[in-house]
């Protein structure tokens, strides 16, 4: 399964829906905010399953957190980006 978002993507950080507090709790301050993927890479553990993480920088500050893949969604201006730079190929 190839990763859902590219080194360059703006992507918005969402809110996760778990259950019981988590050490995942620390995007909450980042909800809502946008930012740009600067790396990513990925996990594979026995179960066979592949679990993708981002280095996002926040938009305006200096700010980089690793989100997994369910934290963050594209954004529309993203969408757009990909778009227009898929047709100039």
């Amino acid at each position: 399964m190839p990763a859902s978002y590219e080194v360059g993507q703006e992507v918005q950080i969402k809110p996760v829906v778990e259950r019981g507090p988590s050490l995942r709790d620390v995007t909450v301050p980042y909800v809502g905010k946008t930012g740009i993927v600067s790396n990513y890479y990925w996990i594979a553990p026995p179960s066979g399953e592949i679990f993708y993480l981002y280095t996002v920088r926040i938009n305006h500050s200096n700010k980089e957190i690793v989100v997994y893949e369910d934290e963050i969604t594209g954004t529309s201006t993203a969408a757009r980006n990909m778009r227009s730079h898929q047709t100039a190929r």
